[in-house]
């Protein structure tokens, strides 16, 4: 292409947490460059957020709408190339679609909308108008997730027959959303966040990342949802028994009122012949458990040639160098770039480009959602997958 990818976001102030961490990932690879944000809906916070990132001050917006309207109008060597949105949960869907209708590609932090109908929309939306859109569900951006399944699709442990997802966190294990903690405030008001919280917000990427290494869909399953701190408005624990449509079962726990715990994602998937295991906080390692020999340990590293081209496709550093969550965020939006740039160049990008989460994705985590909270309310318990 001969420049970089112009780049706008909505949201992600100096206030905000997940803001930063986009433009990081963004930058890790000088495909993408940051050229214009409404990045609050605070005047002085989206002011100074603008100021401090450098941003030309004619492209430093206080609303949204008056951002994708003027960038609409830029000349063809000014205009944005895509917009990002990182926003709390309800302020994802207007700005996607008005982003999308305006000619701009899409990055969107998960959940992808605040309702399934809202996703549904999108999804037309991105079709009619032939935009990519990326939803960031960063655990499918690990090297040694998508060694574990490329393994799986490529048969090493046979058919699939156990799944078990665990995402534990301790964050939450006070009020601390009365304490003065924004990012507690928002992501428990039902109002912001959605009819779920911590299933909402960790469940949905627990289910995704079932789904991405085993290769098989959620079609049914029984959810009990729990609010441990009184006071909380919404979820703050809770466990599903899952079956698979390609015959698996599973079992998924998320809880953000372990107290102690981290960011402790694990997986393990098991099929006749062996299983693997990979956990978030050690994310270079991927377990391979076998039927009849002893266990294998992979590690990731550029170059390894005991890994599969997927994977070391998504590796930066030679073997030994911690590849972690900024590395992982960055590998999204770089497939996402590559495969822009392909497009642009009237090229057809590789599977490799185009291995990232979108809008289907985003359908499936709010229907992840839907499901839970309804079988939870339901004394029948098992409920049937429904989109």
């Amino acid at each position: 292409m001969g420049r970089k990818l112009r780049m706008g976001m909505i949201g992600g102030g100096k206030d905000a947490f997940i803001g930063a961490i986009h433009r990081i990932a963004a930058n890790m690879d000088g495909l993408i460059e940051l050229k214009a944000g409404a990045l609050s809906i605070n005047p002085d916070i989206a002011k100074d957020s603008g100021k401090s990132l450098f941003l030309d001050e004619d492209r430093i917006y206080l609303d949204f709408k008056t951002m994708l309207e003027k960038e609409a109008a830029m000349p063809a060597d000014k205009r944005l190339d895509f917009v990002t949105i990182v926003t709390p949960n309800f302020a994802h869907f207007e700005p996607a679609m008005m982003a999308l209708d305006k000619g701009f590609h899409v990055v969107i932090e998960k959940p992808i909308t605040f309702t399934l109908d809202e996703a549904k929309q999108l999804k037309a939306k991105v079709e009619q108008t032939g935009m990519t859109l990326l939803l960031t569900h960063t655990y499918t951006g690990y090297p040694m997730v998508k060694q574990a399944r490329q393994m799986v699709k490529n048969g090493a442990l046979g058919k699939i027959r156990k799944i078990w997802v665990e995402y534990p966190q301790g964050w939450l294990s006070k009020l601390s959303e009365r304490e003065g903690n924004a990012q507690a405030a928002w992501r428990t008001d039902p109002k912001r966040s959605g009819k779920s919280g911590c299933m909402g917000d960790i469940g949905t990427h627990a289910a995704n990342l079932a789904e991405y290494i085993s290769g098989q869909q959620i079609d049914k399953l029984c959810a009990d949802l729990n609010i441990m701190v009184e006071g909380r408005m919404l979820d703050d624990d809770g466990a599903v028994l899952l079956r698979f449509d390609g015959g698996a079962a599973g079992v998924l726990m998320a809880s953000q009122v372990a107290a102690g715990e981290e960011n402790a994602l694990k997986i393990r998937v098991y099929g006749e012949k062996g299983g693997l295991e990979w956990a978030q906080q050690e994310p270079n390692t991927l377990l391979a458990k076998w039927l009849d020999k002893p266990t294998e340990i992979l590690r990731a590293g550029a170059g390894n040639p005991h890994l599969d081209a997927f994977a070391t496709h998504n590796c930066r550093t030679p073997g030994g160098h911690p590849e972690g969550y900024l590395e992982a965020f960055g590998n999204l939006y770089r497939n996402f770039a590559l495969t822009l740039q392909a497009k642009l160049n009237g090229e057809t990008p590789t599977n490799a480009m185009l291995d990232f989460p979108g809008v289907d994705d985003g359908i499936r985590g709010m229907a992840f959602i839907d499901n839970v909270v309804k079988s939870s309310a339901s004394e029948a318990k098992w409920t049937k997958y429904e989109i």
